[in-house]
């Protein structure tokens, strides 16, 4: 993890000489020396990421630039922290504090500075003689591989997937197709791929087939002389021509009559396009069946066709499966079937797994007496991680290892970091995105933010089945992911390395001692701790190298006055802090010690938050759950100069304080109260992307300023009069369309109780994309469209109306894809004339007549779309559970 460990002390000295140089001057020499120094190395290790894949020597300088780096930000924060300590102390304090253990820190750094440079002077040949040009092409490094032969016996649960596939495969095309198969590693893609390779359809379709391995290292040319051998002797004449005389001569054979080409394990799409030149388009009757783990070859390979994911096996499918792997047949001792169910849940359903431990348990399956017999599943069962890494050939540890070297060096330590959330937690995408920047891990590209190019990791990380997507919202954005277990416990177990350092997860054993023990957490960089908190923080640990520590536990904890300060005690040079779990008492003071922190996560009843919370200079991210109605910040947020995302649950009110510039980091701001929205705060807020307010929306009816946020790209607006009644706060209008701000891509309303009639000052804003009308933002019994509105609309969202009867047609929602229905249980029906546009229908609680009109537009559909393939998943239909 060198790559990100130089990047982010860099970033961190780059902040403190800009802005808090005041606080080095003992050794404000010495970290500007670092500095440079740190951009040396940062160039070193761009410049030599291929080379070092395959040299040693390389590989070992990386390990001793990261240990450098480390020891070098450990000085560094511990120094700054100290200095800050000092300086916050009154005069008269101040004069009794000794200076020597700053001095002695500041010598310290002046040490490291020196190993830094003797890395460098000692390994000077290896910097000045990198191939920078070559590199790229020279990365062809062998590695271990699991076999990848299609498997021919167990083969359980593809029943389904071999029809669909098939009747893929068997369908008339315009031009040669290409299907792919994607799926995580050990998945069964080529269990799969073999068993619809040696199906007799396929037999009887497809004269003519080939399997061809790809995988991650190969020539293209092995590959064109292996398809080319099942049409001619590959003689020492054919061996000797030239690649793109033997692409001819292959394309001569392929452009007439059926064939069917497996290609197994196809790692990226360059690849595909390399391979791709050779297969004539203009031959319908050819077809081309991929494996990947990597969904973008899927999508370079056919553009018009939806990758087939390959699902994980059904528990009854999974559970057969591992009793043909240990007892060659179904038929099983009944005695075993309860242990036999846990351990293949265990094994996640995964088909590799199953079939690994099944491996195991054959050796077990007739020794000894049934009681002997049993007890030994139970160990495999509450051991089946440790069983899965010690297997002797190793194939789930080879798999996924293939799997994470071929990751590029930014994306390895977001992956690694997966591994801190509990098992089968489901990850929210927004909040791990911006626990990756607060860690450093995502770096400045020109022209796109932090969040986007955080964005793009999370969506390659999905894209090569290293990461499942879990929920997904209505305007096709990934709102949930989850880690597969046998993923998570690799992550694990790499992260834990010694090599790496990288995070420990902290367990207590049965015993009631936690593993690692509690003195070892001096030595770790991030800690992760899901269950018997209140126990590892009363135990007072002592982290002074931890940056990271997370607590998702599934139970509340409340933390005792006592326990309040164990953190921040504990943990001084935090950057992360994720303690949603904790219920605070009261404010955490001492938290606002942590000067490193760049993402906090805070949970309880607070009414306030301190002025002291300014004092968190570096902080990007504050989340604030309350349980309270409103709260005030008596801190000036505009002078926090790193804030960049601020949410709060509650009714904000915000510190009224002099205009400034700062501030202009802020994109998120949400929710804060109408008396909050003055025009000081729109001529601040210019930066703003996404705002929520929550209070009386009537009062910002006359408020100026919206218009000015020319940033901004989604509003929520949560009409709150409590104590009244919600409907006493009805909204009279809505601003006129002008005072909208002009860049609005998304608007939220909550509570609003507006009549119908002013849908059409919404529907004149022309930048509107997605629209979410929840708990009564309109009300009514009809609703009749009006002509000339809603001309970019695509997601319309309707939760908790009295709407009886809706008039529209596609004229009035012209460009409208998805439509959801929440608790709408008055609604006779849905317009029949916006099956025009629409591809998906959500609905949940709704009138049976209105779910009558939805399967209309349904079959409409399908008539309209008829058989072409390329239209067929177009129209989704999702009626909830129960309606």
């Amino acid at each position: 993890m060198a790559d990100a460990a130089v990047e982010c002390l860099l970033d961190n000295l780059k902040q403190l000489l800009l802005y808090h140089a005041n606080l080095i001057l003992d050794a404000k020499n010495q970290v500007e020396n670092l500095e440079n120094d740190l951009r040396l190395f940062k160039a070193f290790l761009r410049d030599s990421t291929k080379k070092r894949k395959k040299d040693e020597s390389l590989r070992v300088l990386v390990g001793q630039i990261r240990d450098v780096v480390y020891e070098a930000e450990d000085v560094i924060d511990a120094f700054v922290t100290q200095a800050a300590e000092i300086k916050s102390k009154n005069y008269f304090k101040r004069a009794l504090f000794s200076p020597a253990k700053l001095l002695k820190v500041a010598k310290e750094v002046e040490e490291i500075g020196a190993k830094v440079r003797n890395v460098y002077d000692k390994n000077r040949i290896d910097f000045a003689c990198l191939d920078i040009d070559g590199g790229a092409a020279q990365d062809n490094i062998p590695e271990d591989k699991p076999d990848p032969s299609p498997r021919q016996e167990n083969i359980v649960g593809f029943e389904d997937e071999t029809d669909t596939i098939i009747k893929y495969l068997t369908e008339e095309s315009k031009e040669l197709e290409v299907i792919s198969i994607i799926g995580m590693p050990g998945l069964g893609k080529t269990t799969l791929a073999g068993k619809i390779f040696h199906d007799q359809r396929i037999l009887y379709e497809f004269p003519t087939r080939i399997w061809v391995y790809v995988s991650q290292e190969f020539k293209k040319r092995d590959v064109f002389l292996s398809i080319l051998s099942n049409f001619t002797r590959i003689t020492e004449d054919i061996y000797r021509k030239k690649d793109q005389d033997i692409v001819k001569l292959l394309k001569a054979n392929l452009e007439k009559g059926k064939f069917l080409i497996v290609m197994d394990d196809v790692w990226t799409a360059a690849a595909w396009t390399e391979l791709q030149d050779a297969f004539p388009k203009s031959n319908n009757m050819g077809k081309i069946l991929i494996t990947s783990r990597n969904e973008e070859v899927a999508r370079q390979a056919n553009r018009d066709r939806e990758p087939h994911k390959l699902r994980l096996l059904t528990p009854e499918e999974s559970w057969l499966l591992l009793r043909l792997e240990v007892f060659r047949k179904p038929e099983f001792p009944p005695e075993l079937e309860v242990l036999g169910k846990l351990i293949v849940e265990r094994c996640g359903f995964l088909p590799l797994a199953i079939v690994v431990i099944g491996g195991t348990l054959v050796k077990r399956a007739s020794a000894g007496d049934m009681s002997a017999r049993r007890n030994a599943w139970e160990k495999v069962s509450k051991s089946v991680g440790t069983y899965l890494n010690d297997d002797q050939d190793e194939r789930m540890e080879k798999i996924i290892s293939l799997s994470y070297n071929k990751l590029p060096y930014s994306l390895r330590p977001c992956f690694l970091y997966l591994g801190m959330f509990p098992e089968d937690f489901e990850i929210p995408v927004k909040r791990l995105t911006l626990m990756w920047i607060a860690e450093g891990f995502i770096q400045q590209k020109p022209g796109i933010n932090l969040e986007e190019t955080a964005q793009d990791y999370i969506e390659d990380l999905i894209s090569r089945n290293l990461v499942m997507v879990e929920k997904v919202s209505p305007d096709g954005k990934i709102k949930t992911c989850r880690i597969h277990d046998m993923l998570r416990e690799f992550c694990k177990n790499e992260a834990g390395s010694t090599k790496e350092n990288f995070f420990q997860e902290m367990k207590r054993s049965s015993g009631g001692i936690f593993e690692p023990s509690i003195t070892e957490v001096e030595k770790f960089r991030r800690l992760c701790i899901h269950s018997n908190v209140v126990s590892f923080i009363s135990a007072k640990p002592f982290g002074p190298r931890v940056r990271s520590f997370l607590c998702l536990s599934k139970e509340e904890i409340t933390l005792l006055p006592e326990n309040i300060s164990c953190i921040p005690a504990a943990f001084k040079l935090l950057r992360v802090l994720e303690g949603k779990s904790f219920k605070f008492t009261k404010f955490p003071a001492d938290v606002t010690n942590l000067l490193h922190l760049r993402y906090l996560v805070l949970s309880s009843n607070f009414k306030v938050l301190p002025d002291s919370i300014s004092k968190l200079w570096n902080i990007q991210t504050l989340i604030v759950d309350t349980t309270q109605r409103a709260l005030d910040i008596k801190a000036d947020i505009w002078k926090m100069i790193q804030l960049r995302h601020l949410k709060i649950n509650a009714s904000t009110n915000l510190l009224k304080t002099s205009k400034t510039k700062e501030g202009e980091k802020l994109q998120t701001l949400g929710t804060i109260s109408p008396q909050s929205c003055t025009e000081d705060f729109f001529d601040r807020a210019r930066g703003l992307k996404k705002l929520g307010i929550r209070g009386r929306i009537d009062t910002l009816l006359d408020v100026k300023g919206l218009e000015k946020l020319g940033n901004l790209d989604k509003l929520k607006l949560v009409n709150d009069v409590f104590p009244l009644p919600p409907s006493e706060g009805r909204l009279p209008c809505l601003p006129q369309p002008y005072k909208f701000p002009p860049k609005l891509r998304s608007i939220t309303l909550s509570a609003t109780f507006l009549d119908w009639p002013h849908m059409s000052t919404l529907g004149m804003l022309d930048t509107l994309e997605v629209l979410k009308l929840k708990d009564n933002a309109f009300e009514g019994r009809s609703w009749e469209a009006t002509e000339g509105g809603f001309r970019h609309l695509e997601i319309l969202h309707i939760e908790r109306t009295n709407l009886v009867v809706w008039v529209a047609s596609f004229h009035h929602f012209p460009r409208l894809r998805t439509l959801v229905l929440r608790n709408c249980e008055r609604l006779e029906a849905i317009p029949i004339g916006l099956a025009d546009s629409l591809q998906k229908l959500d609905l949940k609680r709704v009138s049976k007549s209105a779910i009558d009109s939805a399967k209309k537009i349904g079959e409409e559909k399908r008539l309209k779309l008829g058989t072409e393939t390329s239209k067929r998943n177009q129209f989704k239909l999702c009626i909830a559970p129960g309606d």
